[in-house]
């Protein structure tokens, strides 16, 4: 009875620190795709004079797009397209909201705004 008391009391402890490693485990992995999605980005408009239109959003960076304005330099810019550690698409905004483009994550809850693990995560942040 004693040894259960004790798995008990230590799990109440551990399993909560494991819990949070896991979340910022997904918030740091947000953190590098959106960089890495933004060094693509930055290649793109170096070679093309101009980001790819909100239209044709990440993709651009994979396939050439054949809809105007069609870049006239283009490259693969990527292998393939990552999707966020929650499942979904990254979300790109040309003009973005808080610099020229933005990158995002919608982060746990997939929801503009959020606190904590359900917070945006993107490009114009630290």
């Amino acid at each position: 009875m004693v040894v259960l008391v004790i798995i008990g009391v230590l799990a109440a402890l551990i399993v909560p620190n494991v819990l949070d490693r896991a979340d910022d485990a997904r918030t740091t992995a947000a953190k590098t795709d959106v960089n890495n999605l933004m060094q693509a980005l930055k290649l793109y408009r170096l070679d093309n004079q101009r980001y790819p239109t909100s239209e044709q959003g990440l993709a651009a960076l994979l396939t050439k797009p054949s809809t105007a304005p069609v870049p006239p330099n283009w490259r693969p810019y990527l292998e393939k397209l990552p999707t966020d550690p929650w499942g979904r698409p990254y979300q790109y905004l040309s003009p973005g909201v808080h610099g020229e483009v933005d990158v995002l994550s919608l982060g746990a809850d997939g929801q503009p705004g959020g606190e904590g693990n359900n917070a945006d995560i993107g490009s114009w942040q630290p």
